[in-house]
């Protein structure tokens, strides 16, 4: 089924889009009505998704600022007291979702809770992924809940698993949840684990209302073994390939040659927020390899031919890959290394 966006929201600062389909059958109708699903776009967020050098707290700050102009102009049904915002360690921290419905609403009084849920890829076989540490958890809800959370999902192992284990909390704490709002830099995964979730949260909490799905930018795609990149990391990148993406955020790529051509969107969030060497290391190693591409006869014009196939290539000034390369190295280097 193809999905195409309705523009529901322009400001200065925020475009919210709401993703329905092109068709839709009744039964289809309903299924989208359970489960809303939308991009955002924002200056902050389109700046972390095309500038790698924002890392650290200048990446969670504007992470937070851009959640906080969505929570200004959109209506989740949110009250204060029912408020949980729920942190699957360590990709939610990274979302500010706390401090952004404090900066939105001048809420103090509503609550946190945490639980553990780090995937790893399995040792017999590179494309399935399991749960390493899920000890940690600290969960309480009010008698009526709504959930509001944000995590990285490309392949959605530690969302499935969180969530299970908070449906299995509120039943143990008598809880009625009544609806969830989630953000996210994610691929379609996303979506597709909420509308199970909701399907369950409908048949076990009688008030159950709704499920936001908001994706930042766009709804990004997950290589696996047959996607046909020259570099990608399966089950982890975040592509621009074939998205669905917010318009600002496509003109945004021909601000700089480097934009389309960046291995991820966001990287890994974890090491971009909390453990920045790491990070830097990733990001250099794609330019790195990219710069072997060039040393092998590849151009810009081809490897934007192969990451992002529908941006204009006449729109950008004949750019020489190497340097490029080299310019994307130094300036990291000058970024975190100086």
């Amino acid at each position: 089924m193809k999905d195409r966006l309705q523009e529901i929201v322009k400001s200065k600062l925020l475009t919210l889009y709401e993703i329905i389909p092109e068709t839709t059958t009744d039964s289809e109708q309903v299924e989208q009505y359970h489960c809303k699903r939308f991009i955002a776009s924002t200056p902050q967020t389109r700046a972390i998704s095309n500038d790698p050098t924002i890392a650290g707290l200048h990446y969670t700050r504007r992470l937070r600022e851009a959640c906080t102009e969505i929570f200004r102009h959109s209506d989740f049904g949110l009250k204060e007291r029912e408020v949980v915002v729920l942190n699957i360690l360590r990709g939610a921290l990274n979302f500010g979702l706390r401090d952004a419905l404090a900066d939105a609403y001048g809420w103090f009084r509503h609550n946190t809770s945490f639980i553990s849920a780090q995937r790893a890829r399995d040792d017999q076989d590179e494309e399935s992924w399991h749960i390493t540490e899920k000890g940690y958890k600290k969960i309480f809800f009010p008698a009526t809940t709504s959930l509001v959370m944000g995590d990285v999902v490309a392949t959605g192992t530690s969302l499935h698993f969180g969530l299970n284990e908070i449906i299995k909390a509120a039943v143990e704490q008598h809880c009625e949840l009544k609806n969830i709002v989630f953000f996210t830099y994610g691929g379609q995964k996303a979506e597709f684990i909420f509308k199970q979730i909701d399907s369950k949260c409908r048949e076990l909490f009688p008030s159950f209302q709704q499920t936001y799905v908001i994706y930042l930018e766009g709804r990004f795609t997950v290589p696996d073994i047959n996607t046909k990149l020259s570099i990608r990391l399966t089950g982890t990148d975040l592509l621009r390939y074939r998205a669905l993406m917010a318009p600002e955020f496509i003109e945004s790529q021909y601000e700089s040659p480097s934009y389309p051509l960046e291995r991820c969107i966001i990287y890994d969030a974890g090491s971009r927020a909390f453990w920045i060497p790491e990070y830097v290391d990733d990001v250099m190693d794609y330019w790195r390899q990219t710069l072997d591409l060039a040393h092998n006869g590849v151009t810009f014009t081809n490897l934007l031919k192969e990451r992002f196939p529908s941006l204009d290539a006449s729109r950008f000034q004949q750019i020489d890959l190497q340097e490029l390369c080299l310019r994307q190295i130094n300036k990291m280097n000058k970024t975190f290394n100086s």
